[in-house]
């Protein structure tokens, strides 16, 4: 009597549990593998889950934008915080030396530097940029040849990471000082985020500002990582930072800041809706995996989603389910 064949399907994945890792410690986790073993079945293996590139994240997070108040929040405060943030900018120079760190496509800076604008009528705006993502820098070079009421401004692009503009700096010995930086939703990429802050508060010039822009310990964020940490996958190659840890390493560098707290909402109903690639494109950015939903074992799924729906991190409004995007603007003096 012929033997049936059995299908066995084997989910490789780098999660933080994983069953199978001791039987084959020497197996590449980031491969697409398929094994035939000896006996008479088929091992089928599913690809494992990997980090987002950062093509990739920049499409994830554009998602992220479209279905939050993301950028609303951060209106709100350049509208009622930013006018008096940066009155008292230059002192008096005739050039206001603006340094952004991790710009993005420039959407958030160029609505500062108006603000600034006005605030110091006919006075200069050095604007310097430090954004590794070219794609990004294309945008922000775009969108500055768009803009009509930038004649007072001048635009310098550093195609480098922070920590490759710090190395830089240093090799050079030149230290120019700027009168406001700002470090918007970015620390979430930094290796070392003390020495990160450390380093661009020393690039403050006297009676200047640091602004960093960074997810509040009231934000669903902060109660999934600190809560919820076991559901998400170790393809989350960001890191868990908000508020109170930068506030943390101000305090170690005996700097003055003040906190301003906004709120802010990410509508995810989309990522409990089964095969929505809109809540696929949520969920890999909120894990920082690619194609998560696919790729992930069905318990870490679960989890997940259960996590994300707990009173702690979401609400429902008008039957929608609102995440808490909460922000801190933390504003440091020189």
């Amino acid at each position: 009597m012929q033997l049936q064949k059995s299908i066995q399907v084997l989910q490789i994945t780098e999660v933080l549990y994983f069953p199978y890792r001791n039987k084959f410690p020497s197996m590449n986790f980031e491969a697409e593998i398929l094994t035939a073993p000896h006996d008479n079945s088929e091992l089928y293996v599913i690809p494992s889950m990997r980090s987002l590139t950062a093509e990739e994240y920049a499409e994830a997070f554009k998602s992220f934008l479209d279905h939050s108040t993301e950028h609303q929040c951060m209106d709100e405060f350049n509208k009622e915080e930013m006018p008096n943030i940066v009155a008292g900018l230059g002192n008096g120079k005739s050039t206001i030396n603006v340094l952004g760190v991790g710009s993005g496509t420039g959407e958030q800076d160029l609505k500062m530097i108006r603000i600034m604008q006005a605030a110091h009528p006919g006075v200069l705006i050095d604007n310097e940029i430090i954004e590794p993502n070219p794609q990004h820098v294309a945008a922000y070079k775009e969108l500055v040849n768009q803009a009509p009421d930038l004649q007072n401004v001048s635009f310098l692009w550093h195609q480098l990471t922070s920590l490759e503009y710090e190395q830089q700096v240093k090799e050079k010995g030149a230290h120019k000082k700027f009168d406001f930086i700002h470090m918007i939703q970015m620390l979430y990429r930094v290796e070392d985020i003390p020495n990160a802050i450390k380093f661009f508060h020393s690039c403050l010039d006297h009676h200047g500002k640091l602004l960093i822009i960074i997810l509040s310990d009231s934000s669903g964020w902060a109660s999934l990582w600190k809560k919820y940490r076991h559901c998400l996958p170790s393809t989350d190659s960001g890191h868990y930072i908000t508020s109170n840890g930068i506030t943390d390493v101000l305090k170690r560098l005996g700097v003055e800041y003040q906190v301003y707290e906004f709120p802010s909402g990410w509508d995810i109903t989309e990522c409990f809706i089964e095969g929505d690639p809109v809540g696929g494109r949520m969920m890999d950015f909120l894990t920082g995996t690619k194609n998560f939903l696919a790729t992930a074992p069905p318990g870490l799924r679960r989890q997940l989603q259960e996590a994300l729906r707990q009173p702690e991190c979401s609400s429902k409004k008008d039957g929608r389910i609102i995440f808490s995007n909460n922000l801190s603007m933390i504003v440091v003096e020189s």
